[in-house]
């Protein structure tokens, strides 16, 4: 498996233990509903895995701890993104 490392996406993030629990758990659930779209290839699936942790820290907080909220909301933040890159008049 490919691990995403957090400092390597977003530069002077900074967590506390829980948050840093609650975004994990986020990132690993969110994963496991998506992963089946990425196929085999390590690149793709390197890059969306990517795509996925920007998405998720671009929404986390230090006062991030609701799992089902955080993975949700970069689920959705993620697939508006790919819909932005298929769909120029979007």
């Amino acid at each position: 498996m490919i691990a995403v490392n957090a400092k390597q996406v977003m530069p002077g993030a900074s967590y506390g233990p829980e948050a840093l629990k609650a975004v994990g758990k986020a990132f690993d659930e969110a994963w496991l509903q998506i992963s089946s779209n990425f196929g085999d290839e390590p690149g793709d699936i390197e890059k969306a895995r990517l795509r996925l942790a920007r998405a998720l820290l671009s929404i986390a907080h230090e006062e991030s701890r609701d799992v089902g909220v955080l993975r949700q909301a970069a689920l959705e933040l993620m697939a508006l993104d790919y819909k932005r890159r298929s769909d120029p008049e979007f």
